[in-house]
């Protein structure tokens, strides 16, 4: 039996007249989705520094805070099929945080020269994300729930 790999995925939320999800775009690579921060824990880190530490690589943005834990998530990677358990965490953002901006990921890893333009949408979502990682929003609020035409 395969170990999965473990991950964490951020749901960033800033909180104006109308609550907004952090998200982000791969330029150049549509066909990867709209997302939210998410990517693997390293060893012997925490979940906690982890979220953080993919919140940071992937979007730049320092000044998040971990709130709490939301749900954790056992479902094969999309393209793999290889296990996978993935911890989504609420974090907030700062009012005055930027609306959108891109992002050049310098980490090492897999998104290691990629941009990445990153913005805030409104609450609840108009369209899923890409693997479903909205999945969850409607935990945290059931107004955050993703409004679809389809009956997930």
């Amino acid at each position: 039996m395969t170990r999965p790999r473990i991950c964490v995925a951020a749901y960033v939320i800033r909180n104006r007249a109308v609550p907004e999800v952090l998200v982000f775009d791969h330029i150049g690579m549509p066909e990867a989705g709209t997302q939210v921060p998410a990517g693997g824990v390293k060893s012997g880190e925490e979940l906690d520094e982890a979220v953080l530490r993919e919140v940071a690589e992937e979007t730049g943005l320092l000044t998040a805070t971990v709130v709490r834990r939301i749900a954790v998530e056992n479902k094969p990677h999309p393209d793999t099929g290889q296990p996978r358990r993935t911890t989504f965490f609420f974090l907030q953002a700062s009012t005055e945080t930027l609306d959108a901006w891109d992002h050049h990921v310098h980490a090492d890893g897999d998104d290691a020269g990629l941009t990445f333009a990153c913005r805030f949408l409104p609450l609840p979502l108009r369209q899923p994300l890409a693997d479903d990682q909205d999945a969850w929003l409607g935990h945290l609020d059931p107004r955050w729930a993703t409004v679809t035409g389809d009956s997930r």
